[in-house]
């Protein structure tokens, strides 16, 4: 499926401590549980390198409006931007045409 999108839409990340401490304070906060702790570590990540959405079938752990509504919770406390989270249905893109 990543193979799918066009490459200008692709950045790799790598990991950084600021994700974990961002993690952390997802897991004290209770957003998820210690067992998700890469599901929390996934969205610390994309929201430490300021990405604008995240892509995901995991309609447990992320792509739930209750768990979104918790990480930008602690993302706004914590000084960071809000993130998006959707499923793969709900998002489309077009290199050749406008917007």
């Amino acid at each position: 499926m990543l193979d799918d999108l066009p490459a200008s839409q692709v950045e790799g990340v790598g990991l950084a401590e600021e994700s974990f401490r961002l993690r952390d304070a997802y897991l004290a906060d209770g957003v998820v549980t210690a067992k998700w702790r890469d599901d929390a570590h996934h969205v610390a990540l994309a929201t430490v390198a300021r990405a604008d959405l995240i892509v995901s079938w995991n309609y447990r752990h992320l792509v739930n409006v209750i768990r979104i509504r918790g990480f930008n919770a602690v993302n706004l406390r914590l000084g960071y931007q809000t993130i998006d989270i959707r499923s793969p249905r709900e998002v489309t893109w077009c290199e050749d045409e406008e917007l």
